[in-house]
C-alpha cells in the first residue's frame, strides 16, 4: 500500500510538471526557455511599491533603478543597463571591476540579490502591475 502512495505522489509531480529530485530541477531550470527565465529572473519591490502597486515582485528589466542588498556591492545603487538570461545576471550602471589592461568589465548581480527602487513603467507593465494588485486586493468582480 505505501508503495502505491509514493508512485501516486511521485507521477502527480510529474503530471503538474514539477519534480523533487535535484538533477531533474536543475535541468529544468538551467534549460528554461527565455521567457520563463524571464520570470524566474524577477526582483522584490522596495516597501514603497510594494505599497503602491500591491505588489511584491516583479521581473527585472533595463533601465529599471535598483539598490544592491547582498554581496560585495552592497548598498550600490544605480541602472540596470542589461538583463543578461543566458547568465542569469543583470548588470547594474557604475558597478564593474577594473581589468589588468586598465578595461572596466560590468559585474554580474544576480536579481535576487537587489530590490527595484524605481520602475520603468509603460503600458504593458501597468497592466501587469495592474493585474497583480486587483488579484492581491481582493475586489475583483465577478463576470458572466
Amino acid at each position: 500500500m505505501f508503495e502505491i502512495l509514493i508512485w501516486v505522489y511521485a507521477n502527480a509531480f510529474e503530471r503538474i510538471g514539477l519534480a523533487s529530485d535535484r538533477r531533474k530541477s536543475r535541468k529544468a531550470h538551467f534549460s528554461a526557455s527565455s521567457g520563463l527565465k524571464r520570470k524566474l529572473m524577477s526582483s522584490p519591490l522596495s516597501k514603497e511599491l510594494r505599497k503602491e502597486h500591491n505588489a511584491r515582485s516583479i521581473p527585472i528589466r533595463k533601465d529599471d533603478e535598483v539598490l544592491i542588498v547582498r554581496g560585495k556591492y552592497k548598498g550600490r545603487e544605480g541602472k540596470v543597463t542589461q538583463v543578461y538570461r543566458k547568465k542569469w545576471v543583470i548588470h547594474v550602471d557604475r558597478v564593474h571591476i577594473e581589468k589588468s589592461n586598465a578595461a572596466t568589465s560590468p559585474v554580474g548581480i544576480h536579481p535576487s540579490n537587489v530590490v527595484i527602487t524605481s520602475l520603468k513603467l509603460d503600458k504593458d507593465r501597468r497592466a501587469i502591475l495592474e493585474r497583480k494588485g486587483s488579484k492581491k486586493s481582493g475586489d475583483v468582480e465577478m463576470t458572466e
